[in-house]
């Protein structure tokens, strides 16, 4: 009898908690992303999704230009995580948001409840500086084969709805922690890492979305699409079926030649015009410098013709990455001096972002 009291509660407590709900499949979802109960004392409003735009609590537009940061786990091994890196991106650098990748082997090896407290950390400075965040699952490969491209990308189906169940929770209800990008780069490698078609990688992130949206539904779950998180095509015919989600992009300079415009178009952004998109990873350096690779081999005639197109289509975006070892660098050094790129997106986020 008394599981039954229970339940009875939990559906009368949601039900006068969200306003305007919309059903999908048995969970009920707040297309508002209104909380369900008063949230601690939060510097910014909750997102949410209008359209193809991101509002805030009054409807208004926002756009968002940051950075990407390294592991918080590496980070705090080479006694570089505090908060004096979030007041960089903040201060100087103009952010308005923050990626934070989370890669499985470091979750793993230190363990959740270690993980959630540099987490936690983040979202304090974050929000004493007025900052959004977006948490990211950090791998790379085929999630349906379990084969990933390197081993600290390697995961599991189920560890990775328990990771999203954890973040759920834990940051239920949170306005500063605005994004969860589900999972990073989906790729079967030339399929070297096994086959997995559109409609198997969307059931695996329906699947998640459903977890997520069971704990908390004001947060805006971001989803990648097949070649390293750049091709969005299958969306045209086969959206995911869940409102208020957002799609990701990493579109470097290689993924195709110029001129670039058309085929982003016909990639990804088109996208942007039905649902809002979030390039999540962009970036760019020479060919002679460390760590260079494909497919970010490029300079500032991309940087401008990639933003010029994102701003024209209101799309947000997260420059990778703001490290000195990873690559493509945006800072040279642990003194904050801006490497090329980084030069031209601090300049550019001068530039484009409000302060406050």
């Amino acid at each position: 009898m008394s599981r039954y009291l229970l339940l009875w509660v939990w559906v009368m407590l949601s039900s006068s908690a969200f306003a305007q709900p919309q059903k999908v499949d048995d969970v009920v979802i707040d297309t508002t992303h209104a909380p369900a109960s008063p949230p601690r004392t939060y510097s910014l409003p909750f997102v949410r999704v209008e359209g193809n735009r991101f509002v805030d609590e009054n409807g208004r537009t926002l756009v968002f230009r940051g950075v990407s940061i390294a592991d918080p786990d590496r980070l705090e091994r080479i006694g570089k995580w505090n908060k004096t890196l979030f007041e960089v991106i903040k201060k100087d650098w103009n952010a308005n948001i923050v990626r934070i990748p989370v890669h499985p082997q470091a979750w793993r090896e230190r363990g959740a409840s270690a993980y959630l407290k540099l987490l936690d950390q983040a979202v304090a400075w974050a929000n004493a500086l007025q900052l959004y965040l977006i948490i990211d699952w950090h791998s790379i490969g085929n999630l349906r084969t379990e084969l990933f491209q390197h081993p600290m990308y390697n995961t599991t189906k189920t560890e990775t709805f328990r990771f999203w169940k954890t973040i759920a929770e834990h940051f239920r209800h949170n306005p500063i922690v605005a994004f969860y990008e589900l999972f990073n780069e989906p790729t079967h490698f030339n399929g070297t890492l096994g086959r997995m078609s559109w409609e198997e990688y969307k059931a695996i992130i329906e699947e998640i979305i459903y977890i997520i949206y069971a704990h908390d539904q004001t947060v805006i779950p971001l989803v990648g699409g097949f070649d390293w998180a750049y091709d969005l095509t299958p969306v045209r015919e086969h959206p995911i079926n869940f409102p208020g989600v957002a799609y990701t992009a990493h579109p470097y300079p290689q993924k195709r030649q110029p001129p670039w415009e058309e085929k982003w178009e016909q990639d990804w952004g088109f996208v942007a015009n039905t649902y809002p998109v979030f390039v999540t990873e962009l970036g760019f350096m020479s060919a002679d410098g460390p760590g260079a690779h494909v497919p970010v081999i490029g300079d500032e005639t991309y940087g401008e013709a990639i933003l010029r197109y994102m701003e024209q289509k209101g799309i947000s975006w997260t420059a990778w990455v703001f490290d000195p070892v990873w690559s493509p660098q945006l800072i040279a050094n642990w003194d904050f001096e801006p490497t090329p790129q980084g030069r031209f997106f601090r300049d550019k986020m001068r530039q484009l972002n409000p302060r406050n």
